[in-house]
């Protein structure tokens, strides 16, 4: 392209829709064909609205407090593992580097994948399970659907209106999330992509925190065929590794091989199929995701982390510990709003006080939990 011809072209489109036009492939979201926010905003000079979403979920108060919230680990456990946050920053990276290749939109795929998380309640899915089940009777509680209230209700930026005001596309991106039971729904490729990074991260730190933690060895993790492989790879490359580089070592394998694994298979597909448009391979029978060789690996190693890592004993009793806890607490402010803080006890008011304990609950980090509990059930 010549220098006159680009100069033209750069007058006729914003620098965003230039930029996305020479990276992006066609099945990818491009910023020009959202369909745009809540509240009308004037656009920005070169700042796709994607990219304001994702500056938007990065500033906010619930992306901060994820610092605070464990995984699966508790803070009793030692400092090594990983949070929330932690989780969701290296979901991000996935996300990012595989769509990259793929040459989706990274702006929108990033924006996802921090919000993807951010209505995780205090203690991860012990959490979560506790206040389903009190909210049982009172429609249900998922952070899923809390991601969304959150960041449609409870978050403000800098006026007075509530919400992040997101685009269309990051709204029904987490809406997808809430519903996966829903094969029918089409979903963009960007949101499929981080969810699938999700999957990738997940098995990999686990499988690190629970060898960190002494939960299971390295050797018991090899009767998963998943992890002979990658340990058989390690030691090929690496003859003399001690055994906490191995370990490193391990992990590092098992993260690269699902990325790569997704990347060849994934590209292949996308060559074949020459999608026209994302609306095209929304629609078709296409789904982001592990080669089918892989992806029965991964069940494997993921049906082994949850019988002998997640089950596990020190566990099991920690989880136990905070599910009533959660539920005491839940009890305290449900038989007296006046324990909640002014600004809640005003939209208990509207959505009911049920609901809103589940929801001030759900916001907190281990620490204030912890901390407010113990000041409730002692103030009684």
């Amino acid at each position: 392209m010549s220098s006159s011809t680009l100069s033209a072209t750069a007058m006729s489109e914003s620098f965003v829709d230039q930029r996305e036009r020479w990276l992006l492939a066609p099945y990818a979201m491009f910023s020009r064909d959202s369909a745009g926010r809540r509240r009308p905003e004037p656009s920005h000079a070169y700042r796709g609205p994607f990219q304001r979403d994702r500056d938007r979920i990065l500033h906010s108060s619930a992306y901060r407090r994820l610092s605070g919230k464990m995984q699966v680990f508790t803070g009793e456990m030692g400092d090594y593992h990983r949070t929330r946050l932690t989780h969701t920053q290296e979901v991000a990276t996935i996300a990012r580097t595989i769509g990259r290749v793929l040459r989706l939109n990274e702006d929108l795929i990033e924006a996802l994948a921090l919000m993807h998380d951010i209505g995780h309640p205090p203690y991860g899915h012990c959490g979560e399970d506790a206040l389903a089940e009190v909210m049982e009777p009172f429609g249900g509680f998922s952070h899923n659907r809390f991601a969304l209230t959150i960041v449609e209700e409870m978050e403000y930026r800098y006026h007075r209106q509530p919400g992040l005001n997101l685009t269309a596309e990051v709204l029904a991106g987490q809406a997808d999330r809430t519903d996966k039971s829903n094969a029918a729904r089409p979903s963009l490729l960007e949101v499929q992509l981080v969810d699938a990074a999700d999957s990738t991260a997940y098995d990999a730190h686990d499988t690190d925190d629970a060898i960190k933690l002494g939960l299971v060895t390295l050797e018991q993790l090899q009767q998963v065929p998943l992890i002979a492989r990658c340990v058989e790879s390690v030691r090929e490359s690496y003859a003399d590794l001690s055994e906490r580089f191995l370990n490193k070592a391990v992990v590092h394998h098992l993260v690269n091989l699902q990325v790569t694994d997704m990347i060849e298979y994934c590209a292949r597909e996308l060559e074949q199929r020459q999608f026209a448009s994302a609306d095209a391979a929304m629609q078709s029978d296409f789904r982001i995701g592990p080669s089918p060789e892989l992806a029965e690996q991964k069940r494997e190693l993921e049906r082994f982390l949850f019988q002998n890592v997640y089950r596990h004993p020190r566990l099991i009793s920690v989880r136990q510990l905070a599910h009533e806890k959660i539920q005491t607490l839940w009890r305290i402010y449900v038989e007296d709003p006046s324990r909640l803080p002014k600004k809640y006890q005003l939209r208990a008011e509207r959505i009911g006080v049920q609901q809103m304990a589940a929801h001030y609950i759900a916001g907190m980090t281990d620490r204030f939990f912890e901390d407010t509990h113990r000041l409730m059930v002692q103030s009684r």
